[in-house]
């Protein structure tokens, strides 16, 4: 289903991201964890792209299985790090082949231990290069070309400082041919906000969906704050944490009501969608369904 019509028949979404196993083991385990998820309703789920096409064919083929054999509708990530055209042109060949309607593309983070990569050298240099080629792109035989995600910042772009040229850089994505924003992972909710807001006063005018990463370890959480070029944690998130006292369990119950507590003040502003950052684990954001009172995506 075109992502568009995702929207047009959905209030608010919810989504949850995955990245793809790198063994045939991890995978069929990630799959049966997918699997469990088709009572939730899921409007859609993300599956990542390694820096660099490291996972392309892992991406490729999650995304295909799940089109193949689930009720879920999955959108692949593209990235514009090491890849010329005929590159793109071939992933999104195949994926119109195989049926699958939406991509989310991203400007993608420099490839680590690859010796001689140039940024130079990638035939797209920013994200809304990639949106314009994929937007241009036929799609899936009669289909309404491919429904197109870009990424958002509430905390800021970290690679543009100057805040108003984001917002511009972010509207030119739009205007390219994006149809909704996904942001980062955030844990102050005054931060998307006042981002949707800042949306709102340059034009912008496509569903943004927040992203949100339920904590389920003090080791995961500094992990996954590298991985998205910094987050902000609010004090009284680290003071919760702190009492923990390094309990595991203790961290884990604390992570999933702080979340909670995010999504239901989310909800009460009408935000058009939850994207859940799951680090393959969807026993939280489960307990979050519960703990928001959902059975699930309709129920809202």
């Amino acid at each position: 289903m075109h992502i568009r019509d995702i929207f047009k028949t959905t209030k608010t979404t919810f989504s949850f991201e995955f990245f793809p196993p790198k063994t045939a083991e991890a995978s069929e385990k990630l799959y049966a964890e997918i699997s469990k998820l088709e009572a939730y309703k899921l409007a859609f789920v993300s599956v990542t792209y390694g820096a660099g096409g490291s996972t392309r064919e892992l991406t490729h083929d999650l995304v295909v299985r799940l089109k193949q054999h689930t009720s879920l509708v999955p959108i692949p990530h593209l990235t514009c790090v090491c890849h010329t055209e005929d590159d793109i042109q071939h992933i999104l060949d195949r994926y119109a082949e195989a049926g699958v309607c939406n991509i989310l593309a991203l400007g993608g983070d420099p490839p680590s231990g690859l010796d001689g990569y140039k940024k130079a050298d990638d035939a797209f240099q920013h994200a809304g290069d990639l949106v314009r080629f994929v937007h241009q792109h036929g799609g899936p035989a009669d289909s309404e070309g491919f429904g197109i995600g870009v990424a958002g910042f509430p905390e800021g772009h970290p690679g543009t400082p100057n805040r108003l040229k984001e917002m511009d850089y972010l509207k030119q994505k739009v205007d390219e041919g994006a149809d909704y924003i996904c942001t980062q992972l955030f844990f102050d909710n005054r931060d998307f906000l006042d981002f949707r807001d800042r949306c709102a006063l340059a034009g912008i005018d496509v569903p943004i969906l927040a992203g949100i990463m339920p904590i389920a370890s003090r080791h995961g959480m500094t992990r996954m704050a590298e991985l998205a070029a910094g987050a902000r944690f609010p004090a009284k998130l680290i003071r919760a944490l702190d009492r923990c006292n390094g309990d595991t369990d203790a961290v884990r119950r604390v992570g999933i009501h702080y979340a909670t507590q995010q999504c239901s003040e989310l909800l009460d502003q009408d935000v058009k969608g939850i994207h859940f950052y799951t680090l393959n684990q969807s026993t939280a954001t489960r307990e979050i369904y519960a703990g928001l009172g959902l059975r699930d995506s309709d129920s809202i």
